[in-house]
């Protein structure tokens, strides 16, 4: 039996990736900062993060899908902090977890990545450029590592969602919302049980010639 961490995975889009891979007959493990999951802890708390790696164990399947939006603001009202809080999740949380987990996948010969991105790290949202940003870090680092893992068994592909309806969009302003939503040509939102069902399929052996990649849900938004 295959074993799957998953960040995130109190609520939203996290919840419903650990509910599609048990489907699978998939072990799974979640992990966040707080509610209702196996493992509470803070992934940009480097100690903390070690010490949940030892007591979990291996793991062969690794889900990033832990993140924060952050201010919904034009960029030149953002802050140092605002933008270092927003990248220590987004971008050093899936950093921090890859280096935990993806070397005993190397050694086992097999492993699958999939990292949380978005389509505003690919078109750029106005008024996150924050968010927007950290989404872009999370899709280079995907690609990079791919390359870097690619003769190792371990896959390492990132999802590109526009928006979906979860709570994490719950504080975004409705003017935000109602913008990114109409650069979807399909004219609604997407779903965590869509959104989750290609994530399992990014996390089976059904995909075997695909790493460094980034897999649009965007209802058709995406436009490269």
């Amino acid at each position: 039996m295959k074993t799957a961490l998953v960040t995130g995975g109190a609520r939203g889009l996290g919840a419903a990736v650990a509910e599609r891979l048990r489907t699978d007959g998939i072990r799974v493990i979640t992990l966040d900062i707080a509610g209702d999951v196996d493992v509470v802890v803070d992934i940009t708390n480097e100690n903390s993060l070690a010490e949940a790696a030892a007591a979990i164990g291996p793991v062969d399947i690794l889900i990033n899908s832990a993140g924060i939006v952050g201010p919904g603001t034009p960029l030149v009202t953002t802050t140092s902090e605002e933008w270092r809080s927003v990248f220590d999740v987004n971008v050093l949380g899936v950093v921090a977890t890859m280096r935990a987990f993806v070397p005993g996948m190397v050694d086992r010969g097999w492993g699958r990545v999939v990292n949380f991105a978005s389509m505003a790290g690919k078109d750029g949202n106005p008024n996150l450029s924050i968010y927007s940003a950290s989404k872009a870090a999370v899709i280079a680092l995907t690609k990079s590592s791919g390359k870097e893992l690619a003769t190792t068994g371990v896959l390492v592909n990132a999802i590109a969602p526009a928006v979906i309806a979860t709570p994490m969009n719950d504080n975004t302003s409705p003017d935000v919302l109602a913008h990114i939503t109409s650069l979807i040509p399909m004219k609604r939102i997407g779903t965590a049980a869509e959104v989750a069902e290609l994530v399992a399929w990014l996390s089976s052996d059904k995909v075997s010639f695909s790493t460094g990649a980034v897999y649009d849900i965007s209802g058709g938004r995406a436009t490269y």
